[in-house]
C-alpha cells in the first residue's frame, strides 16, 4: 500500500506538469529551484540553522538543568522522608516507654492502695475492737454498779427488817467510834 501511494504521488507531482525545457524561465519547475535555492542560502547567510541549533542547545541545557534540579529535589525529598521516618519511629519507641512507665506506675499505684487499704481497715477494725471493749467494759460496770445497788437496797431491806431500836442505837455509836478513831 505504502509503494502505490509513493508511486502516485512521484506521478502527480508538479515536475511532470511542466512542459519544455528545464533551465527555461517559463519553466515553473525551474523557478521554484532557484527560489528554493535561494530561500537555503538566505537562511544560511543569517545563520538560521547555526541560530536553530542554538536555541535547541539552550533548550537542552535548561532541560538538563531542570532535569539536575529534579534529582536533587528528589534526593533532598528522600532525606527528609528518611528524617521523618527516623523521627516517627522515634517517636514510636518514645509513647511505647511512656505506656510502659505508665503501666508500670499504675500497678505501683494500685499495690500502694491496696496497702493503704490494708492499713485503713487494719486500723478501723482496731478501733471497733477498742469500741466494743469499752463498750463491754461500760456494760460490765453498770451490771457491777447495778449489783451493788440492788445489794445494798437488798441489804438495806433485810437490815431495816431485822433492825430494833437497840440494835440501831449501838450500830450508831459504832460508827461514830469509827469516825472518830479515824479523824484523830
Amino acid at each position: 500500500m505504502k509503494k502505490l501511494i509513493l508511486i502516485a504521488a512521484l506521478t502527480a507531482s508538479p515536475a511532470f506538469a511542466a512542459g519544455g525545457p528545464f533551465f527555461s524561465l517559463s519553466n515553473t519547475n525551474f523557478i521554484v529551484a532557484i527560489a528554493f535555492v535561494l530561500f537555503v542560502a538566505i537562511l544560511l547567510k543569517a545563520k538560521v540553522p547555526a541560530k536553530l541549533g542554538g536555541l535547541l542547545d539552550a533548550r537542552a541545557v535548561a532541560i538538563k538543568a531542570e532535569l539536575d534540579e529534579a534529582r536533587s529535589l528528589r534526593e533532598e525529598a528522600k532525606t527528609i522522608l528518611a528524617s521523618y521516618e527516623r523521627k516517627q519511629k522515634e517517636v514510636q519507641e518514645q509513647s511505647e516507654r511512656i505506656v510502659a512507665n505508665a503501666k508500670e506506675e499504675a500497678m505501683a499505684a494500685a499495690a500502694q492502695a491496696k496497702e493503704d487499704l490494708k492499713v485503713s481497715i487494719a486500723r478501723r477494725v482496731a478501733a471497733a475492737e477498742e469500741r466494743i471493749a469499752s463498750a463491754q467494759a461500760g456494760a460490765v460496770r453498770e451490771v457491777r454498779e447495778k449489783a451493788v445497788e440492788i445489794a445494798v437496797s437488798v441489804a438495806g431491806e433485810v437490815l431495816a427488817k431485822q433492825m430494833t431500836a437497840d440494835v440501831a442505837a449501838a450500830s450508831i455509836d459504832d460508827a461514830i467510834a469509827q469516825v472518830e478513831a479515824k479523824m484523830h
